[in-house]
């Protein structure tokens, strides 16, 4: 299902970068669909802008089913399908994707963008590509752990890449330690292949546990 990304009425009181932070996300949902946020526990989250969860969409033109009813059953009891995708979305309704809901860290009973965090870390002038998966921790389930390809001739150190996350993040937010590799697995649509990322780590034990 698409959405719509045409700015509302409320918005022109915005400065020009204001416009362009809001015309940056996915935006809101078209005549005849619903789109709402829910937690683990599938409960609807404010349109606040800042709690994120995941994407629920509802309408005429949502799918109701895949394939030859192949995975049974894939709308809730109200009629929702579940996108897959974690999101945020204001009190205007503009939605902004921020991670897959198989990638978020789910940290003490919160929930950790991935992507936020690796798109501040590539603007480290060492760091080439980056990639967050969450390690397993005793006490907090998960937590971020940062692995990054460096530039060619750069030798990027941990404590200087958390160092320039550090202002940027919560501090719950912060990975707890960073790796460098030689190169982080895509899959064949260039996408991060986390899944593979999360096997490589999967004994890695954190600086924190």
């Amino acid at each position: 299902v698409g959405s719509a990304g045409a700015l509302k009425p409320s918005t022109r009181g915005l400065s020009r970068d204001e416009r362009l932070a809001v015309q940056s996300k996915q935006g809101w949902a078209p005549f005849g669909v619903e789109m709402k946020i829910v937690d683990d526990q599938n409960k609807e989250l404010p349109w606040n802008g800042k709690r994120f969860g995941r994407l629920k969409v509802r309408g005429f033109a949502v799918v109701e089913s895949y394939f030859k009813d192949q995975g049974g059953k894939i709308l809730d009891d109200q009629g929702f399908f579940d996108t897959g995708d974690v999101a945020t979305i204001d009190p205007d309704g503009f939605m902004q994707i921020t991670d897959r809901s198989k990638d978020v860290i789910k940290s003490g009973g919160e929930w950790i963008s991935s992507i936020d965090i690796e798109n501040l870390a590539v603007a480290h002038p060492d760091v080439a590509e980056a990639a967050v998966i969450g390690v397993a921790h005793p006490k907090w389930d998960e937590r971020p752990l940062l692995v990054v390809v460096a530039k060619e001739g750069c030798s990027p150190k941990s404590a200087e890449v958390l160092d320039f996350l550090k202002p940027q993040i919560a501090k719950w937010w912060m990975p707890d330690d960073m790796q460098v590799v030689k190169e982080i697995p895509h899959t064949a649509t260039g996408k991060i292949n986390k899944l593979k990322l999360r096997e490589t780590f999967k004994e890695y034990k954190l600086p924190t546990a």
